[in-house]
């Protein structure tokens, strides 16, 4: 996350293929939206009306992104420039630091306080997440996770502790969240023409 006086440079300084890997990344976050949406709505006919625990989707979704990430560790290593053979150098030391023990651990200020409070705060965002799209629609999840990017982008630029030296957002980063956040009121404003029979078909039984 951008945060301290680097922030400004660091928007400048972003290449196309950091930006177009970004742009990436939310495509892929917005068709998992609508997976989970599917499933929503296909478990209201599987379960014969019965509500889908929010955090059996959340543990499952969860348990997959470690298996994903566990199977891209080799590339991941390699983009971060760490050799794959110090990986587990380097997860060790990271456990270190989390946990804040050790004599060599340093800019580990706040753990376990702080990475513990993160990992809270992200399951309570995930679950949110879930919980809008189960009342609302994809969409609408999709639209409140983008606008909360630049938000919290924005509040990791404020003189916050542990954070540095705050700084001022470029102007470009500026008007692109004016007219996010103007996209996501014209949308909740615009009067929903959607009939309350067009669902989206369920997958086939096996």
């Amino acid at each position: 996350m951008f945060s301290g006086s680097g922030a400004a440079h660091s928007f400048k300084d972003a290449g196309i293929f950091w930006s177009l890997l970004m742009v990436l990344s939310f495509m892929l976050q917005g068709a998992d939206t609508v997976m989970k949406e599917i499933i929503f709505i296909d478990s209201k006919k599987r379960l014969k009306g019965a509500s889908l625990d929010l955090f059996v989707v959340n543990s499952y979704g969860s348990i997959f992104q470690v298996i994903c990430i566990a199977l891209l560790l080799p590339f991941l290593s390699k983009l971060w420039g760490i050799p794959f053979n110090q990986l587990p150098s380097y997860l060790r030391d990271g456990g270190a630091c989390f946990l804040n023990i050790g004599a060599k651990t340093t800019g580990c200020e706040g753990a376990p306080l702080l990475p513990i409070m993160f990992v809270m705060m992200n399951m309570a965002y995930n679950i949110s997440l879930l919980r809008l799209i189960k009342i609302s629609s994809a969409v609408v999840s999709s639209l409140a996770s983008t606008v909360s990017v630049p938000i919290a982008v924005y509040f990791f630029t404020l003189p916050l502790p542990y954070l540095g030296v705050a700084s001022s957002l470029p102007t470009g980063f500026v008007a692109g969240t004016v007219i996010l956040v103007l996209g996501m009121l014209l949308y909740a404003w615009t009067p929903s023409s959607q009939t309350p029979d067009s669902v989206i078909p369920s997958p086939p039984s096996t």
